[in-house]
């Protein structure tokens, strides 16, 4: 069984191998207390920005656990970084999509107010939706293992989000997928384009020549692909995507994709989307 992993609030930037670390704090006491960790186990401390500390306990407080550290990993981000638009929903729906998201590995959440969305953030609360969203994603990512905590953008709405697309899709480094049931094309087919990675029947780019120049310089879409740095997958609410946000989203340069031929629930669709494009992607 994989070790628990804690996100004190501790810089760890200083502690290295065969060095001594306390966790206290609230980590420390969920850790020594609820979670009863004692002497000679292995836990792992971790930043949430990719630094992981493997450690073995050697003390135990009320309130803390005293640490022998043996190795400390950074672990780099992964490129492109998989982004989550999730249109606020119902019923916590929206918050489902959240926590199955970043246990599936969603490096960015963005919580979009579109035009259909029942749920509103509006500015008595807002400030309180995002926390109880920055709580899940914290509590997903411990659940999971991980030593990234996924970031959460703020509150966007459906002009912004397109201004976005269109900034990310006119130098190349952002490409955005909106998830619709009335698209033709599945997503691994747009993932397959807007990537530059093969399907697993499709030849190998460049095995003919027709996407290298005579001195063998990337062109095309593995030109592309080399310059990708985010992934937008983007699900709308219950009520689905209205005609006009769609129309501002694909002129802005986002793409459209079906999932498959069932239509899925908004806190479906985004985690499926996820797992799909973390095999096509290498991640998995």
């Amino acid at each position: 069984m994989s070790a628990p992993v804690f996100y004190p609030a501790t810089d760890l930037t200083s502690v290295m191998p065969g060095g001594r670390f306390r966790l206290d704090g609230p980590e420390g006491r969920h850790a020594a207390t609820v979670r009863r960790i004692g002497s000679g186990e292995t836990v792992e401390v971790c930043d949430g920005s990719g630094r992981r500390l493997t450690c073995v306990v050697t003390g135990t407080a009320k309130d803390a656990l005293e640490l022998s550290v043996r190795s400390v990993v950074v672990e780099a981000a992964p490129t492109p970084a998989l982004e989550l638009v999730q249109a606020l929903a119902k019923q916590d729906r929206d918050l489902q999509a959240v926590e199955t998201a970043t246990e599936l590995g969603v490096d960015v959440v963005v919580p979009w107010q579109a035009d259909r969305s029942i749920v509103r953030w509006k500015a008595d609360r807002a400030a309180k939706s995002a926390g109880k969203w920055e709580s899940v994603l914290r509590a997903a990512a411990q659940q999971s293992r991980r030593a990234w905590i996924p970031r959460l953008a703020d509150l966007t709405g459906t002009r912004a989000l397109a201004a976005r697309i269109a900034a990310g899709t006119k130098d190349g480094s952002l490409a955005a997928v909106v998830l619709h049931e009335d698209a033709a094309t599945p997503l691994s087919a747009v993932l397959a384009e807007i990537t530059g990675v093969a399907g697993a029947d499709a030849e190998p780019t460049g095995a003919t020549g027709e996407d290298t120049d005579a001195a063998g310089t990337e062109t095309g879409q593995d030109a592309a692909a080399s310059t990708l740095r985010r992934v937008l997958l983007i699900v709308g609410p219950e009520g689905g995507i209205g005609p006009d946000e769609l129309a501002a989203l694909t002129d802005a340069g986002a793409r459209l994709a079906v999932l498959g031929p069932h239509v899925l629930r908004s806190s479906t669709a985004g985690p499926a989307a996820l797992a799909l494009a973390s095999v096509q992607l290498g991640r998995w």
